[in-house]
């Protein structure tokens, strides 16, 4: 069987550079594709160390450092932090790209070099996506008649909802969730796109987001669950700074 070794090097130094391509975008680290190209290359020499007579746990050691140097020569040293967010997730893609490859079984070079590139594409995509998603989740408690509900509330900016009476926002939940009391309620009139409607609202004593208590505001009450993940609460736009 013939092995070339200088493909595989190239092989891996392409690999390498997606790798911490990816890992630059998904930390948001503003570095040049030259020192991508750098870090890619010192990547590429550790494909050298299978062809040497080493124990496995050498192998991983020599290949642990390597790692180090890549991130190093790719983002520099600026805080021990930012060192390890660096590895962490240059590991993190590394896995992403070595189980997709895996999983395909690819024999056909080229075949290899566009599949890795759209592996790691929809995995940049699905977790920026993710992430995006994720940082509109909040911890919510509110206390109504000293009665204490805790939800996982999602901030809307599509939820402008407030009472014409006090211009107080309302945050919406699944009336089934919440015992109130029928004299307590408000009734709401609202218009969206499909017409007019009528909203049941109550007044909160307070209600807390992340930590931060607030003591001006309402819940409405949806007639159907909330069809997000996880979520009990969708939150007003005006917390959307919070």
């Amino acid at each position: 069987m013939i092995i070339y070794i200088d493909l595989i090097f190239l092989l891996n130094i392409y690999l390498d550079f997606l790798i911490i391509l990816v890992t630059s975008l998904i930390l948001k680290r503003n570095i040049s594709i030259k020192r991508i190209l750098v870090g890619s290359f010192v990547g590429g020499i550790s494909t050298f160390l299978l062809f040497m007579e080493l124990s496995s746990s050498l192998l991983f050691l020599f290949k642990f450092l390597f790692s180090i140097l890549m991130i190093i020569s790719s983002f520099s040293y600026k805080s021990f932090k930012y060192f390890i967010n660096n590895l962490f997730y240059l590991y993190i893609t590394s896995m992403v790209l070595g189980g997709g490859l895996y999983i395909f079984e690819f024999d056909n070079i080229f075949l290899l070099l566009i599949f890795s590139f759209i592996i790691l594409y929809f995995y940049i995509k699905e977790l920026s996506k993710l992430k995006n998603n994720y940082n509109n989740y909040y911890k919510v408690e509110f206390l109504y008649k000293n009665n204490k509900y805790n939800f996982i509330g999602y901030i809307d900016s599509g939820n402008k909802l407030k009472d014409q009476y006090r211009n107080r926002p309302i945050n919406l939940v699944y009336s089934d969730d919440i015992n109130y009391d029928y004299e307590d309620v408000i009734l709401v009139p609202y218009e969206t796109a499909s017409g007019y409607g009528i909203l049941k609202c109550i007044k909160l004593d307070k209600i807390i987001i992340n930590s931060r208590e607030y003591s001006n505001s309402l819940i409405g009450f949806m007639d159907k669950k909330i069809n997000i993940d996880g979520v009990g609460m969708i939150l007003n736009s005006k917390f959307i700074d919070i």
